[in-house]
């Protein structure tokens, strides 16, 4: 890559041991000229950086801040690194740095033992020597790290405080105090490392779901090895999963993990989706099926004809965006990132005040006294630890982390933090009704020819039902409209496709029907409107009965005669009212809305029965906007839920945009702010209910970060906040900040 032109460098970032090691990035690496951009996400170790630097420049910069950039994992990415095994035990044993300060720490705790149990003059000077060497020796890689930070980053970071704070302790006599603080940081480094990679563990097994191999049948021909006919024979052959191309033959034996999502061409057996659509139960794929990749299959063999590689697939793309996703900072991240800027030198600045002002002012004591109290130099050292933003910085990545791959693991995928935090402010759902609230997928209800005595009912039950059917199959043959479709459908299973042959001159009339000409008549499909414009509006009024009901009726004319009419009835999904109670329920004041372009009498019909708040019907897609407009300017922010593509406008107007199932489609991943892989209402509350969680929880941390932060600058200053106990309390606040962030990962 040239320096000289404006590029985006992207990569993995490894050596990153806390919250405020990324801003330490961020800092050293603007100070590259060239420069435009760079965002460092540390529950992600991402980087990204715009301008004119070459990526060879961002690795020597990293290196001489102490990090480097993780080696590129296979294109499945199946190869992440783990995070560690055995838990914090283990990790501590065979971590090296760990292993130095384990060492030192039992070598101080042996020698302190033995100078308060002996009489022995040079103990106390073994003593103070002890806890002086231990210092140098675990402290010496945190010295290094903050001297690099201070000189390329142009940043003071924790890990030159916590040099001074020991420095500092050494040069008044307290050695313990300065052996504590140095091994005291070293343990809580350790310890979020440990907590941040578990974190991290969850989004990486997101991204091991597809297999590194797959097996594809190659086919040859026989003849080459002796067979006179050339007759072709297949052999087996394991290849990885990045070697898998669009068109191979598949073989995926009981057991295995689907490598590319991809459509069987033999076989049958149930396939375990739960790992990339959240659903739990195995459902039956059988010839002609679409598979998915990362999907396990049951008890048979399948042939899989290839559709997508290996790293478009829908798990590859799931897994990359969710990534992207944990990468973008809320406005609650972004808050914290600019306070943790200012907050640090402001602590720094107070910290040296609260030691020059008493004793050049006042008269204050610099250095310890006699009678155990502390003087200024020590509260003022022991505010440069407290002035540490690691459990600030990491408070709300962690969450929104956690909250992230949550969904993820249900077959929820939110694009970010930021569409997340929207999410938890969203008062009024707005939902399409085609394939949202209904099946999407009409049927035909109810049929009554003009000459029927018998009233309108599910099935054709006579002759002159079956002619209206017929007839109106003649001209909806060719249409593409799903209540052709349906009407096609009772055709079929009444045998009646036959009856007359496919109409000629067929012309769609815009939102009333269709009509065409059979034989030398013509015949209309359509609604009461185009009946009128044909001239056949006097013979409505005997279908007064039918169109009274809730259906969508199409009536049937040959030339200017009603003949009958036909209804066709879109039903609710089967979750529909369910979700809609809980909903309720579990959302105090949410609303619900529901925007159609259906028309007013069925769209009021099914707002009733799911006693809905609001209902807009016969919109069209810019009428759409303008009700999402006003739905914003009545309740406050607005989701709207609907099929990702026909709505994709409206997605996009909205606050945020839900869209109904993602498994398989690229266009609803990419256009919605929400996706809900499975084609499933069901996951809509707990969706709102995570997100409404996550932001409590992000408030949670930040009151901790700043209330204990508050607490021990209050005792800092009178001196009662010794240096280890002001260590204990940064690190135990970023662990516990980050523990309860973890909570999300398993939240009901």
């Amino acid at each position: 890559m040239a320096g000289a032109s404006a590029q985006v460098v992207r990569a993995k970032i490894a050596g990153m041991d806390c919250g405020s090691c990324a801003l330490t990035i961020e800092d050293g690496l603007r100070q590259l000229p060239g420069t435009r951009r760079v965002a460092v996400d540390f529950t992600t170790e991402t980087l990204e950086l715009e301008g004119e630097v070459s990526r060879e420049q961002v690795e020597r910069r990293l290196r001489q801040l102490g990090y480097r950039l993780a080696e590129p994992a296979p294109a499945t990415g199946s190869g992440q690194p783990a995070a560690p095994a055995g838990g914090p035990v283990r990790f501590f044993l065979t971590d090296p740095q760990q292993q130095v300060a384990l060492v030192a720490t039992l070598v101080v705790l042996g020698v302190s033992l033995f100078a308060w149990l002996s009489e022995w003059d040079p103990a106390q000077f073994i003593f103070s020597f002890t806890c002086t060497a231990a210092a140098a020796v675990v402290g010496t890689p945190t010295l290094v790290k903050g001297l690099r930070a201070l000189w390329f980053g142009r940043r003071v970071s924790i890990e030159l405080l916590m040099t001074v704070a020991a420095l500092g302790a050494l040069c008044i006599g307290e050695m313990g105090e300065a052996a504590t603080v140095v091994l005291l940081f070293t343990f809580g480094e350790g310890l979020e490392r440990f907590s941040a990679t578990r974190a991290r563990e969850s989004l990486k097994s997101l991204m091991s779901l597809q297999p590194e191999v797959a097996t594809v049948i190659r086919a040859h021909a026989a003849g080459a090895h002796g067979d006179e006919h050339g007759a072709e024979h297949e052999h087996h052959e394991t290849v990885p999963a990045s070697h898998v191309f669009v068109g191979d033959l598949m073989l995926v034996r009981p057991g295995e993990r689907i490598a590319a999502d991809g459509v069987i061409v033999q076989g049958e057996s149930s396939l375990n989706q739960a790992a990339v659509t959240g659903e739990s139960i195995p459902v039956a794929r059988g010839t002609g099926d679409p598979v998915l990749a990362g999907t396990v299959n049951g008890e048979g063999a399948l042939r899989v004809t290839v559709t997508r590689l290996a790293a478009d697939s829908t798990v590859a793309r799931i897994a990359r965006l969710v990534e992207q996703a944990q990468a973008q900072r809320s406005p609650a991240e972004a808050f914290v990132d600019r306070f943790a800027r200012w907050y640090t030198p402001a602590v720094v600045a107070l910290a040296l005040l609260v030691v020059a002002v008493p004793t050049l002012f006042a008269g204050g004591q610099l250095l310890d006294g006699g009678d155990g109290s502390h003087g200024w130099l020590y509260r003022g050292l022991a505010l440069l630890i407290i002035a540490c933003p690691c459990a600030l910085v990491i408070s709300i990545p962690v969450t929104v982390v956690s909250s992230l791959t949550r969904l993820a693991r249900l077959g929820v995928l939110v694009k970010g933090g930021e569409q997340l935090d929207r999410l938890a402010e969203v008062r009024t759902l707005a939902f399409d009704k085609t394939g949202t609230l209904t099946r999407g997928r009409p049927s035909v209800t109810a049929v009554q020819g003009r000459d029927c005595a018998h009233e309108p009912q599910p099935q054709a039950a006579c002759e002159g039902c079956d002619e209206v059917v017929a007839l109106a199959a003649s001209v909806e043959g060719s249409s593409e409209h799903p209540i052709a479709h349906a009407i096609m459908a009772r055709a079929r299973e009444r045998g009646l496709t036959d009856r007359y042959p496919p109409a000629a001159a067929v012309v769609a009339a815009a939102g009333r029907g269709v009509t065409g000409q059979l034989q030398g008549v013509a015949v209309s499909v359509g609604t009461e409107a185009l009946m009128s414009a044909r001239g056949a509006g006097a013979g409505v009024g005997q279908f007064a009965s039918l169109t009274a009901s809730r259906r969508t009726v199409m009536l049937v004319a040959r030339d200017a005669a009603v003949v009958g009419a036909i209804g066709v009835e879109d039903a609710l999904r089967e979750e529909t009212q369910e979700v809609l109670d809980t909903l309720r329920r579990t959302v105090p004041g949410l609303r619900t809305a529901m925007l159609t372009g259906d028309n007013e009498r069925v769209a009021l019909d099914v707002a009733q029965r799911l006693n809905l708040d609001e209902v807009r019907a016969q919109l069209l897609p810019a009428d759409k906007l303008t009700a999402i407009e006003q739905l914003r300017s009545a309740h406050g922010p607005v989701a709207m839920v609907g099929d990702g593509i026909n709505d994709a406008p409206a997605l996009a107007r909205a606050d945020v945009g839900i869209a109904m199932g993602g498994a398989g489609s690229a266009q609803a991943m990419e256009s919605a702010d929400v996706v809900l892989m499975q084609d499933d209402l069901r996951r809509l509350p707990t969706t709102l209910s995570v997100a409404r969680s996550n932001r409590r929880i992000v408030k949670q941390n930040i009151a901790l970060s700043l209330g204990l932060k508050l607490a021990f600058l209050a005792l800092a200053i009178p001196g009662f906040a010794t240096l280890w106990l002001a260590v204990v309390a940064d690190v135990g606040t970023t662990v516990l900040v980050t523990l309860n962030g973890m909570r999300m990962l398993k939240a009901k």
